[in-house]
């Protein structure tokens, strides 16, 4: 198992409020300066809007399986 494996599964292991610790913790060293606030306003309104959509049957999700095997396809092709 290599050193990456080894952390990723010690902090899997951890309870989810530490969990989310280490991540804002590494979020922190990695953008030092945070984020834009008018781009994370925007990201919040289209997740919004898209959860909305999908609330409401106005658009159906794809599953995971079928966007992955899409872009093994177009990958392929490259």
């Amino acid at each position: 198992m290599s050193t990456l494996e080894q952390i990723e599964s010690k902090i899997v292991s951890l309870p989810r409020q530490l969990q989310l610790q280490v991540v804002e913790r590494l979020n922190a060293r990695l953008w030092p300066t945070g984020f834009d606030p008018a781009v994370e306003e925007a990201w919040a309104g289209t997740v919004k809007r898209r959860l909305d959509e999908m609330d409401s049957g106005k658009v159906e999700g794809v599953p995971a399986s079928r966007v992955f095997a899409r872009a093994r396809r177009l990958i392929a092709r490259r």
